[in-house]
């Protein structure tokens, strides 16, 4: 009995939690977006040269890992695809199953968990550190709102600059995808290129844009509450750095699962 009474206490206990941790995120989530359009209405503009720095280190510097596993999962897609379309003799149907493939799935997926690996621990280190140093505090006293000057940059960064990475990436997964898949199905690689240009449509490669866009915002929301969380020293900021790169790839995967279940319905 006493057992069954603290397995429900703690449930009750951890859904709380869990939900004011939610309600957290949702609270910095529209307060972020607040400060990026209103805030010049109370003195705390958004700094646009720290969104330029920020779409560098989140996009420009993001773009040869990105490149370099788009590549390798193109290949990886082309190797087992037509591993299995060769029993059926329509090794051809592989441009459709990489393109599709490619701009609706693994193009925004490896996109996200690349600059979630990224971007996502270092928001996160960057602001417990800030927490931890008694920064934060220090922008509050001298009348700087932390979430202008900290969240709302990056967010906007990553809400642009993960499309463009998305698009990169979609190109060089059906570039190293063709490249494997030339002998098979006997095509130079601009016929297939541009058969693959015939097979999509738009509303393939905006699909993976939508999704690219939400795991942008996911990545820096979870990096930046995970990093103004931080409590218990320098011990404290590796617990969340860890916490954000693992919450982040989870909810990308999630919300994968959701777009994936809605859109293809």
């Amino acid at each position: 009995m006493t057992s069954a009474y603290n397995a429900i206490v703690n449930l009750g206990r951890n859904t709380q939690a869990a939900l004011l941790e939610l309600g957290y995120y949702g609270a910095l989530l529209v307060e972020t977006f607040y400060f990026t359009f209103f805030g010049w209405r109370v003195g705390q503009p958004l700094r646009v040269k720290a969104v330029f720095e920020q779409m560098r280190q989140i996009g420009v510097d993001a773009v040869p890992i990105v490149s370099l596993l788009a590549v390798t999962i193109g290949l990886s897609l082309a190797i087992n695809g037509i591993a299995q379309l060769e029993r059926f003799g329509a090794e051809s149907a592989i441009v459709v199953g990489l393109g599709i493939g490619v701009t609706r799935e693994f193009g925004p997926l490896i996109t996200g968990i690349v600059v979630a690996g990224r971007s996502a621990s270092a928001l996160a280190a960057r602001l417990g550190s800030m927490v931890v140093s008694q920064e934060i505090d220090a922008l509050r006293v001298i009348g700087v709102e932390p979430v202008r000057y900290l969240a709302a940059p990056p967010m906007i960064a990553t809400i642009v600059m993960l499309p463009c990475l998305t698009l990169i990436a979609d190109f060089f997964a059906i570039v190293g995808g063709a490249l494997f898949a030339l002998g098979s199905v006997d095509m130079s690689l601009s016929g297939f290129l541009y058969q693959c240009l015939i097979v999509l449509e738009p509303w393939d490669i905006n699909q993976g844009l939508i999704k690219s866009v939400v795991f942008g915002v996911l990545i820096v929301l979870i990096g930046v509450a995970t990093g103004f969380s931080v409590t218990g020293g320098a011990e404290g900021v590796g617990r969340a750095t860890t916490r954000a790169v693992v919450y982040s790839i989870c909810a990308i995967l999630i919300a994968d699962m959701v777009f994936s279940f809605f859109l293809n319905r």
